[in-house]
């Protein structure tokens, strides 16, 4: 690997000083590397969209957070391309890398002593009034949560077409292995390896005692629909897609949740477990 596409999120490289640098090097070192400014805050502007991207590009570093490499891998999936995190924000854990490292993964990288972890992510799309709506993709978790005054929602969720259970209470998030560690983890749901192949379940400030996490197979069919909690059926939902692309959904909509076909690829120097990265994220942040 020695063509590069360097995406920066510009928040966290000041005066992109870091990315002037990694390109020079890498030329130095006999490659070629085509840089792209990241808002690290739009799903729209995270990437350069496929057909921007030379033929030569064989592998794309992101410079700035867990949140800037998701929104690239979602935004890149479709070009194959494998990707590699440089962490410049707090924590990370999709990040393998911290910016001291960066020149020696280019080492790596160019001497193509790599392994490619094919992450599983996930598809969505809306249904409202027969037709389908606002279809797109997630590294990390599809969120459906409550929008305007402060009252709960019913989320009545189906399995395979089998009812599941009905949550009440500000949402629900629906995540890979790779989004355990996110939003997920937050509301109190499984931390699982990232390779696994499944889909995690968590009720968002359930108003249900006994509402938990519930994890299904990666090839099982999530549909969520809302439901009615009082007789003016004026609550009303958004759904995102990494955090991005919110997609507003009513009383009687639905809203349907699978694998998808493509995997985010992200490369792998080091031989550290998950565990290991796991045992020393949480020592480092108590």
């Amino acid at each position: 690997m020695k063509h590069f596409l360097i995406i920066t999120n510009s928040f966290k490289d000041a005066g992109l000083e870091l990315t002037g640098k990694l390109k020079k090097y890498i030329e130095i070192k006999g490659g070629s590397a085509i840089s792209f400014i990241s808002t690290g805050e739009e799903a729209e502007k995270a990437a350069p969209k496929n057909e921007e991207i030379p033929d030569n590009i064989e592998g794309v570093i992101v410079l700035g957070g867990d949140g800037t490499l998701i929104r690239a891998a979602s935004s890149l999936v479709k070009s194959n391309l494998p990707l590699i995190g440089i962490n410049m924000g707090t924590l990370g854990y999709l990040c393998e890398l911290e910016a001291k490292d960066a020149f020696s993964a280019v080492d790596v990288l160019m001497k193509d002593n790599f392994l490619i972890e094919n992450r599983m992510m996930l598809d969505g799309y809306g249904i409202k009034a027969g037709s389908k709506v606002a279809a797109s993709v997630a590294l990390n978790d599809i969120v459906i949560h409550r929008t305007g005054s402060l009252s709960v929602v019913n989320l009545i969720v189906y399995v395979n077409g089998e009812y599941l259970n009905t949550f009440h209470g500000d949402g629900i998030i629906i995540s890979t292995p790779t989004g355990s560690t996110g939003y997920n983890m937050s509301a109190g749901g499984p931390i699982v390896d990232p390779k696994a192949q499944m889909i995690l379940i968590t009720p968002i400030n359930a108003h249900n005692l006994n509402s938990r996490s519930i994890v299904i197979g990666a090839r099982d069919e999530v549909t969520v629909e809302i439901g009615k909690r009082r007789s003016q059926k004026d609550e009303t939902v958004e759904v995102s897609f990494d955090g991005d692309n919110a997609v507003k959904l009513e009383v009687g909509d639905k809203f349907i949740v699978h694998r998808a076909k493509d995997t985010a690829k992200i490369c792998k120097l080091s031989k550290e477990s998950f565990l290991e990265i796991l045992r020393r994220k949480m020592q480092a942040y108590t």
